[in-house]
């Protein structure tokens, strides 16, 4: 059963970025990127939008970018689990 919502939230999820991904509400996330190094992605896109060596540095860029386009900054930690939002809405 536990699978089965996985899968189900997995389904909604790449709707919900699907549907958001080149919009005004695409939100900028701050993720864990290659070996030690931070990204800051915008939803439906596969490349960075930034890169940095440090989280604080990611974090400040996403917040500024989203600031700028009136949307959120989701903040992810080490495991990729989301730690934070800021909402610019």
């Amino acid at each position: 059963m536990a699978n089965n919502n996985q899968n189900n939230r997995s389904e909604e999820q790449e709707q919900y970025f699907k549907e958001r991904a080149g919009t005004d509400e695409a939100r900028f996330h701050v993720v864990p990127h290659d070996e030690e190094g931070w990204a800051v992605k915008k939803e439906g896109q596969d490349d960075p939008e930034y890169t940095a060596e440090s989280r604080s540095d990611a974090v400040e860029e996403a917040k500024r970018m989203a600031e700028e386009a009136g949307t959120m900054a989701i903040l992810h930690n080490e495991d990729g689990k989301i730690e934070d939002l800021v909402n610019y809405e």
